[in-house]
């Protein structure tokens, strides 16, 4: 079975280079600059995992509840400069899978999603 991610980003260019990294460990990456386009392609592919700038797309509790709700056996991996995020109090305790401080380090993102296609659903 093939492993896929959509990479999302509101930057091109920056979405561009994280496809890039997470094809370096075999996995297809579908880029994403919308939270819109996104939402289409989870409905037309089964990918495992969502790698998300939430720094560049505006996303809140609601957002991940709804995604989750229909695509529950999608993992999220975010991006983010911050490290406190109150507004996604209940998605990191519930749908976001682990969150990845920015500057990305190439060998904690090729960790995290081996991780998650190593345990599958947990």
């Amino acid at each position: 079975m093939q492993r896929e991610v959509v990479v999302l980003d509101a930057d091109a260019a920056t979405c561009q280079n994280l496809c890039s990294l997470v094809e370096e460990i075999d996995c297809r990456a579908y880029a994403q600059t919308s939270l819109s386009g996104m939402k289409a392609l989870l409905r037309k592919n089964k990918c495992m995992v969502v790698l998300i700038d939430i720094d560049s797309v505006p996303v809140n509790d609601r957002t991940f509840r709804e995604i989750t709700l229909k695509h529950p056996g999608v993992h999220f991996l975010c991006m983010s400069v911050e490290r406190f995020h109150p507004e996604l109090k209940e998605a990191l305790g519930y749908h976001i899978y682990a969150c990845i401080n920015k500057p990305i380090d190439p060998i904690e993102v090729h960790y995290w999603l081996r991780s998650i296609f190593t345990n599958g659903s947990d």
